[in-house]
């Protein structure tokens, strides 16, 4: 893990279309704000997670095993 310290209006450049600027300051609080091209998803780490999470639960329930000598089949006759 990479750990700078910047100060209000300073700015972090990740390849050469990612910015982070330090918008602001506070007791317990700092402000950034993200230049990103649009095709980059942003998202705050409890709601990646949450998403994540969702996506997991929503594949396991549409999982279906299916057994082949279960299924009444209609054959055709030629």
């Amino acid at each position: 893990m990479l750990v700078l310290t910047r100060k209000e209006n300073e700015k972090i450049r990740i390849g050469s279309d990612i910015i982070i600027k330090i918008i602001d300051i506070s007791d317990n609080q700092i402000k950034i704000g993200i230049e990103a091209p649009r095709e980059v998803t942003i998202l705050r780490e409890e709601v990646y997670e949450r998403v994540k999470q969702f996506t997991i639960e929503a594949s396991q329930k549409s999982h279906i095993d299916i057994n082949l000598n279960e299924l009444k089949l209609n054959k055709i006759n030629k």
